[in-house]
């Protein structure tokens, strides 16, 4: 997990990924972040590994809290392209609203 806070003080050094359904992301989503969900992971997750990097901190969202999408997307991350730097936005897209609105 990482907060908001410290998530913004990375900077530059991150991916934003949002785990949340095609609707949700269009409809609002970190600025930059790319969509990367459980319904269409195959074909997203060649636009995500296109802009990955090694070093990069890789920062996976869904709605809130109590939502376990980001927590899947992170795993799948960590099992099936063996990164390492992946954490959760602890509150999710509200906590993030909340920071930055």
């Amino acid at each position: 997990m990482v907060s908001a806070d410290q998530a913004r003080a990375w900077g530059d050094s991150t991916i934003w990924i949002d785990a949340r359904p095609d609707d949700e992301f269009a409809r609002d989503h970190v600025p930059g972040a790319i969509s990367l969900n459980e319904d269409r992971w195959n074909d997203l997750l060649p636009q995500f590994l296109a802009v990955w990097s090694p070093g990069k901190k890789v920062i996976v969202y869904c709605s809130a809290q109590s939502c376990d999408l980001a927590r899947e997307v992170a795993e799948r991350l960590r099992k099936e392209a063996q990164l390492l730097d992946v954490f959760v936005l602890d509150g999710g897209w509200e906590a993030w609203v909340k920071k930055n609105r």
